[in-house]
C-alpha cells in the first residue's frame, strides 16, 4: 500500500493515524485515495512504514527514543515535530497540528481498540476541537462524528445510529429515527441514545440546544 507524495491544496480531509487497533486495509486504502496530508503518532511510525504509506509529519514526545535516522532512511522527506508537553495525548497535538496548518478537516484512525482508556479518551476529547475542524474518527465498525448544532443526513431503512453525550445533552430533537427524541436530555452512564436506526429510506435529522454530542454510525 502506497500514497504518492503530491502537492496538495488542503481541499481534501487530512489524515491522522493514532496508535490503537489498525483498521482493514481496504478502509486504509479508501481513506489513502486521494492522497492526504498523512500525520502519524509516535511509535504507531513503525506498522506505518512497514505498510509502505507515505507520511508526510510524525509527531509524538517520543519518550521512548525512536531512531530517526532509520525513520528518515525509510521515509524521505518527512517531517518530525517533537511535542513534549504530558498534558495533552497524542491526538489532541496531532489536531491541533492541523488547524495550526490550516486544514479544515481530518479523517482519524488507528484511535479505538487496544487500551480502554486511550479509546474512550479519543473519542470523547475531539468534542473539544469541534468548532475548530471537522473530525471524523473511523473504524472496522463506526464512524464517529461530534455534532456541531443542526444535523442533517440520508440514511438507508435500519442504518444503525447511535447518539452518545459526553456529559450532560439538553434539548435534543430528532426526525426520522425509529426511537425519536422530543426535547429530551442524555447523560452518559445513565442514558445514551445507542442502538437507534434510521426508520426508513429519508433524512434523519437532529438538534440539540446544550452540551456536546457524538453521533456514531456503527456495524457489525
Amino acid at each position: 500500500m502506497s500514497s504518492h507524495h503530491i502537492v496538495r491544496d488542503k481541499q481534501e480531509p487530512a489524515l491522522l493515524i493514532a496508535n490503537g487497533e489498525s483498521c482493514d486495509p481496504e478502509l486504509l486504502g479508501q481513506l489513502l485515495e486521494w492522497n492526504p496530508f498523512v500525520v502519524v503518532l509516535d511509535n504507531a511510525i513503525w506498522r506505518v512504514l512497514d505498510l509502505e504509506i507515505k507520511v508526510d509529519a510524525l509527531l509524538g514526545d517520543f519518550d521512548y527514543q525512536p531512531d530517526f535516522e532509520l525513520i528518515r532512511e525509510r521515509q524521505y522527506p518527512i517531517e518530525i515535530i517533537h511535542t513534549p508537553d504530558q498534558n495533552k495525548t497524542d491526538l489532541d497535538k496531532g489536531i491541533e497540528f492541523l488547524i495550526e496548518r490550516g486544514f479544515p478537516a481530518v479523517n482519524i484512525v488507528w484511535a479505538t481498540g487496544r487500551r480502554a482508556d486511550h479509546t474512550i479518551t479519543n473519542m470523547t476529547n475531539i468534542i473539544r476541537y469541534k468548532d475548530r475542524i471537522k473530525l471524523v474518527m473511523v473504524d472496522d465498525h463506526s464512524k464517529i462524528t461530534p455534532l456541531t448544532g443542526s444535523f442533517e443526513k440520508w440514511y438507508a431503512k435500519g442504518t444503525p445510529i447511535s447518539l452518545i453525550p459526553v456529559g450532560t445533552v439538553g434539548g435534543i430533537v430528532t426526525e426520522g429515527l425509529t426511537y425519536n427524541l422530543a426535547d429530551e436530555t442524555l447523560t452518559l452512564g445513565y442514558r445514551t441514545g445507542s442502538s437507534n436506526e434510521a426508520a426508513q429510506d429519508g433524512f434523519v435529522k437532529i438538534q440539540y440546544r446544550t452540551g456536546d454530542l457524538l453521533l456514531m454510525e456503527c456495524w457489525d
